[in-house]
């Protein structure tokens, strides 16, 4: 056994079931909650760095930015007021995520989809008529709380959803959906900065995607897992089997029905998650999305505008660049959605491990070299620019088919139904914190660390990296309601799961057996 541990199909179940059109269409629809999360990354970074709104809501900044020329490169949009701005919607996120897990458990999955578009709308419709910077921030909020509802049930929706064996692609949709959120805001902020007050259209805008999610939790069914929660029965058995295209559906449905019962046996999820047989679980509910978040990926997302700016890129430019690396996330998300449930889980994360940690280091020495720690240089090389985009994009192109879309695929299929809402609420609410935290500093330090920025997330896709090769179980092709097999075979987590009395009377056998083997040798 690998040292992250294996689980082989024969110790878990087969339920029949087919890749019906109707799943596939269901799972695409609602996919595109991811829109509203990744139109809000790409237009965030856009539009800070159009200059008439920089001029209108940080004026400060602007003048930094247009009439000092002599401006340290490094800290030249260092300002709080612009950190709080993009930072804000995800604190919102946070806070809402805690609501966001009691509707999802006792309404359904899709009442918390249509909640999240309805609060995002509201957001973008506020932020486009925005005056002051209060107006602004107050629709950032309202658009947090919407991020918040849809990033909470959708991954779940989707992993419930999914038959077993393509869970991993159907439920990478959701990753896909972001980063093509983010290709267009790229590409719209590209056109709209050249007109008057182009801002207003590009943060509008967020109102498309809002309604396409909205309107498709409308028609969307409810999971078979939410209904049989609820207590509607014949309604998940007739959900389950249009969903599996099989008539044969019963050993699933009483799986379902055995987790529900244990689920609703369950008074206080939030308590529950503290028992030990649950530490995997929260052990990676919470670390998983924190290194998600200290891949670095946010630095690239966020503030690609600024960051290209910053280096020397002209304001069109930066955009462009900011276009070309949108692209290469959707390509290396859809790499991802071919080769996860081919490769595995952890494979992909190991590759992309690596891969991003060279090009960070690349990116710091390139940077380092033209700019040192003054952060003054002249006008960057045609040659030296595209060799940082090249870099950046390779990166992007990693992260997009490893830590990206399986930060949010592995803990949406690892928890049991009992702690599933609050857990993948603890997901959702540990990712938005540091997002929250990591674009609250990251223009800071950037300004004090310089090109060591790049080392200092560097670092991390190491520590993270060496968690996934010795912690982390493989979970490919494993049905959701048999994945406590996972823990029980990795070698360092089964000690934590409580087992069957006859599974644990096995488990001794096999150890005296194996004994009694060695002393005979």
């Amino acid at each position: 056994m690998p040292a992250g541990g294996v689980v082989s199909q024969e110790e878990g179940k087969e339920y029949p079931g087919n890749l019906t059109p109707f799943v596939t269409v269901t799972c695409i629809v609602a996919a595109m909650g991811g829109l509203i999360f990744g139109y809000d990354i790409g237009i965030s970074g856009g539009v800070t760095s159009m200059s008439d709104f920089l001029e209108k809501f940080f004026p400060a900044v602007y003048r930094k930015e247009e009439m000092d020329v002599s401006t340290n490169q490094y800290c030249k949009f260092d300002s709080q007021t612009l950190t709080m701005f993009t930072s804000s919607l995800y604190l919102a996120a946070l806070l809402s995520s805690m609501v966001a897990s009691t509707v999802t458990r006792k309404l359904g999955r899709k009442l918390s989809m249509l909640l999240g578009g309805v609060l995002f709308f509201s957001g973008a419709l506020i932020n486009a008529f925005a005056r002051d910077i209060i107006m602004l921030i107050v629709g950032r909020i309202l658009l947090g709380f919407g991020v918040g509802f849809t990033n909470q049930s959708v991954p779940l929706y989707l992993s419930e959803m999914a038959p077993y064996k393509y869970r991993g692609a159907l439920n990478i949709g959701f990753q896909l959906s972001i980063t093509v959120g983010i290709l267009i805001a790229n590409i719209l902020n590209y056109f709209f900065a050249k007109l008057h007050s182009g801002w207003r259209l590009s943060l509008g805008g967020a109102m498309v995607p809002a309604l396409i999610i909205t309107i498709g939790a409308l028609v969307l069914p409810d999971t078979p897992n939410s209904l049989i929660e609820r207590g509607h029965l014949d309604k998940a058995r007739a959900n389950l089997r249009r969903i599996r295209g099989v008539e044969d559906i019963e050993e699933e449905l009483k799986d379902l029905i055995a987790a529900s019962e244990e689920s609703c046996q369950v008074e206080d999820p939030w308590r529950n998650l503290l028992k030990r047989k649950y530490r995997p679980h929260i052990t990676m509910a919470v670390l998983i999305p924190f290194y998600q978040q200290l891949t670095g990926i946010n630095v690239i997302m966020f503030y690609a505008p600024v960051l290209f700016k910053t280096i020397g890129f002209g304001g069109d430019a930066s955009l462009l660049s900011a276009i070309i690396t949108g692209l290469a996330n959707v390509i290396g998300t859809i790499v991802s959605i071919y080769g996860v449930d081919k490769w595995g889980r952890r494979t992909l994360l190991l590759e992309g491990g690596v891969q991003m940690l060279i090009c960070q280091i690349i990116v710091a020495v390139c940077i380092g070299v033209k700019f040192g720690v003054d952060g003054e240089a002249t006008s960057l090389p045609k040659w030296y620019a595209v060799v940082v985009v090249l870099v950046i994009c390779i990166y992007v192109l990693a992260f997009a088919w490893s830590w990206g879309p399986l930060g949010w695929l592995i803990p949406s299929e690892i928890f049991p139904l009992e702690i599933r809402s609050a857990a993948q609420s603890v997901v959702v609410s540990v990712n938005m914190l540091f997002t929250f935290a990591v674009a609250q500093v990251f223009l800071p330090l950037l300004c004090h660390l310089k090109f060591g920025l790049f080392l200092f997330f560097a670092i991390f896709v190491v520590i993270m990296t060496v968690f996934v090769h010795f912690l982390l179980p493989e979970t490919k092709g494993i049905p959701i309601e048999e994945m406590s097999h996972v823990w029980k075979s990795h070698p360092f987590w089964v000690k934590y799961i409580v087992l069957k009395d006859n599974q644990s009377a096995a488990i001794a056998g096999n150890i005296e057996l194996g004994k009694t083997r060695t002393l005979s040798r």
